[in-house]
């Protein structure tokens, strides 16, 4: 999928999706609706991501997730709320909109946070806050 030319794999995927849903990395449902140009460009989200979180301390990549899909980043610290454990501050890609990554606040209790549509940008620019409210 990684090394394949991109557009047979693209049209591999499509070919299935046509019968069933398929598991795919975001980036390839990103390229298969058009909101990607390339897989590059979607690895390219991928590195600069990594290469702002693993530089800090606390932040965690745990790469098993969902059949296909690639990893997501944990911050560690956030685990442990006032209230006792939570579910840490996850930054996780996605397909769903063209910033390509959601971030979801540390919560308790029943239910799901809701993911915060996110950029690698906005990312770089509140990283700082974001490791302060845990």
């Amino acid at each position: 999928m990684n090394r394949a030319s991109e557009s047979e794999v693209l049209a591999m995927y499509r070919a299935v999706r046509s019968v069933e849903d398929a598991p795919a990395p975001w980036w390839l449902r990103a390229l298969h609706c058009g909101r990607l140009r390339s897989r590059a460009e979607g690895h390219a989200v991928e590195d600069a991501v990594s290469e702002l979180l693993s530089s800090r301390p606390g932040w965690v990549f745990v790469p098993w997730v969902d059949l296909g899909e690639v990893g997501y980043w944990e911050f560690v610290p956030s685990e442990s709320g006032v209230y006792g454990p939570a579910t840490p501050t996850t930054v996780q890609f996605t397909a769903r909109h063209k910033g390509f990554i959601d971030l979801v606040p540390a919560h308790r209790g029943p239910g799901q946070a809701q993911p915060i549509d996110f950029t690698v940008a906005d990312l770089r620019a509140q990283i700082e806050d974001i490791e302060l409210i845990a």
